[in-house]
């Protein structure tokens, strides 16, 4: 039997099988980014910008550096005002009472309320008109916290009530409406409910605090 030319192709024909090749990449690590540095905020800065700076701060380590940076007295008293249980204000908690007349119209309410108006529209608008420049506010927390030791149990009960109360309306009226908040936040200890800040934090951040035994 002759092989035709046919048969003898398909029986000399073989099958090789490609193999497959892999190539393996050597995992190199992602390039970290550098970290952002703390932002800058302006010249002697209202309380408010250093407290909303610790608040955007993710750990604690950065927002005892925040605090550090900005280090200043009046902030200390701020936070004994709101942290140290031994300090009771000497002042109506809650609403603050306002009868009165401001540059645009005529106002009845509550102080309070009127702070918080102030403040929604802020951040509705984007625009808070803060730090040195700020022209809104005839004073600061800065320059009025040396007063501070008259709303508080011990610091001066002599003084009559009435007048007591309107000392510190008179200072809410002139700060700024984001400062005036603040006040009435740690006239009743509740700074915390508004600001990322613990004392924890504040303890930390400032040693030299000595907590406790000061009414």
């Amino acid at each position: 039997m002759r092989l035709s030319h046919l048969d003898l192709k398909i029986m000399t024909k073989t099958t090789t099988k490609k193999s497959k090749s892999f190539s393996v990449k050597a995992n190199t690590p992602a390039k970290r980014s550098a970290p952002k540095p703390m932002e800058e905020l302006p010249l002697n800065p209202l309380a408010f910008e250093v407290l909303d700076l610790v608040s955007r701060q993710r750990s604690k380590a950065k927002k005892i550096e925040a605090l550090r940076k900005y280090e200043d007295m009046s902030l200390k008293v701020l936070f004994i005002w709101n942290f140290d249980e031994s300090v009771i204000s000497n002042l109506p908690p809650g609403e603050v009472p306002y009868h009165g007349y401001d540059a645009q119209n005529t106002y009845s309410g509550t102080l309070s309320t009127k702070i918080s108006n102030e403040v929604r529209k802020m951040h509705e608008t984007g625009s808070f008109s803060l730090g040195s420049s700020d022209q809104q506010g005839h004073t600061t927390i800065r320059r009025e916290s040396k007063h501070f030791y008259h709303f508080c149990k011990g610091g001066n009960d002599g003084m009559n009530a009435l007048r007591r109360e309107t000392m510190f309306i008179n200072i809410l009226e002139g700060v700024h409406p984001l400062e005036a908040e603040i006040l009435t936040l740690c006239k009743d200890k509740r700074l915390g409910e508004v600001y990322k800040v613990t004392k924890e934090v504040v303890a930390e951040a400032y040693p030299d605090i000595r907590w406790g035994n000061r009414s």
